[in-house]
């Protein structure tokens, strides 16, 4: 399994008892959707490994207690501390209505209601305060503010983004 099919699910933060057990840190809103799992893939030496669940359970919000298959000691969960757990992106739950991922709307063309059409979204910035769709428009790269207030519509089954953008902030990139 490669990365780009997967997503981020969290990162294994601590041993919880002598018996390889581990307790992993979910980077969701809604951990109990990952309650039950079979496996996981965990991320070691830059490939991710499958690791097979024989026990799984809840702790603290948004931790999970995990015991994995053949993990029996301190010394096996000190292999895996620290590293990164993936699940492949056909997991995720489904998203409707103006909810999305961002990796699903790469590709995407965007349209402002005024201006139309006026680029497509290559990649999103998360890494600021405010996250930002990167639009490429012929050579031009734009950066347009995902506010919920200017998103108007995700169009899956068309591949758009509809917004309704303050005047002058495409223009002011062409």
């Amino acid at each position: 399994m490669r990365k780009e099919e997967c997503f981020y699910l969290g990162k294994i933060a601590k041993k919880f008892s002598f018996k390889g057990e581990v307790l992993a840190y979910l980077d969701t809103d809604e951990p109990e959707l990952y309650e039950n799992l079979e496996s996981v893939f965990v991320e070691c030496n830059k490939h991710l490994v499958p690791f097979f669940i024989e026990k799984s359970s809840l702790h603290k919000n948004d931790f999970l207690r995990i015991r994995f298959e053949d993990m029996n000691t301190e010394e096996d969960a000190d292999a895996i501390m620290g590293n990164a757990i993936y699940l492949p992106l056909s997991m995720l739950p489904k998203l409707s209505g103006n909810k999305f991922y961002f990796h699903e709307v790469i590709g995407f063309e965007i349209e402002d209601q005024r201006l139309g059409v006026f680029g497509k979204i290559v990649a999103v910035n998360d890494t600021t305060a405010q996250p930002l769709f990167e639009v490429l428009n012929g050579e031009v790269e734009m950066l347009i503010p995902m506010i919920d207030h200017f998103l108007v519509k995700i169009d899956r089954e068309n591949k758009k983004v509809i917004m309704n953008l303050p005047e002058g902030l495409v223009e002011m990139y062409l």
